[in-house]
């Protein structure tokens, strides 16, 4: 769940801290680029772009998930939502170093693709691998996971941690720990069992 629901409620919940020292940099990035200030028209529109793409990329990789969990598997297709995250992470790390927050945008349109495949293959991928008895137990760990990822953003937003001036790239790039944890932990677990048996007709693989 750490790169999937957690990985999702983690990406929803970190924008709001930084909001104002964005618009700030939206704000002198605009000035130094064109030599004029941004009327608040401006800035609330880029900063409505910010917030809005997210559903955008989500809807993206919603629409995508079904595909890569079929043609790669599931255990694949969440280890492929791991590239997306780690791209938004990038971008949105460097966006103040690089003086773009056209970086910002993007990252969380990725952030957002990332978030649709996670959320939608997380549930396949740990419902199918459940035990019949325990299946219904597996599947609310999905909304446990997206309110544990809420969380932790909320709290890494605080101004005691990450909620400052100086440090909201790092806040807005910290969604690339659960995807290296993720990566570095998910090829070690089982492929799907419905997905060995009906797509790719290994009977063995399955048991």
């Amino acid at each position: 769940g750490i790169g999937g629901a957690f990985q999702y409620g983690l990406q929803v919940s970190i924008i709001n801290s930084p909001a104002e020292y964005i618009k700030s940099f939206i704000r002198e990035t605009w000035l130094k680029r064109y030599g004029s200030s941004p009327s608040e028209e401006i800035i609330t529109l880029v900063w409505s772009f910010v917030v809005s793409i997210y559903s955008i990329g989500g809807l993206l990789g919603s629409l995508s998930a079904g595909y890569l969990s079929v043609r790669f598997g599931r255990k694949k297709a969440m280890l492929f939502t791991n590239i997306p995250a780690l791209l938004s992470a990038t971008l949105m790390g460097l966006s103040r170093l690089c003086g773009s927050f056209e970086m910002i945008i993007a990252g969380r349109l990725f952030s957002g693709v990332c978030g649709g495949l996670a959320l939608n293959i997380h549930l396949m991928y740990a419902g199918e691998c459940a035990p019949w008895k325990l299946r219904g137990l597996i599947a609310i760990t999905a909304s446990t996971a997206t309110a544990i990822g809420k969380f932790v953003g909320f709290a890494l937003g605080l101004r005691e941690v990450l909620g400052v001036d100086a440090l909201w790239p790092i806040l807005m790039a910290v969604n690339a720990l659960p995807a290296l944890v993720q990566l570095l932990t998910l090829p070690f677990f089982p492929d799907s069992p419905r997905y060995l048996l009906i797509d790719k007709k290994d009977k063995e693989g399955c048991i």
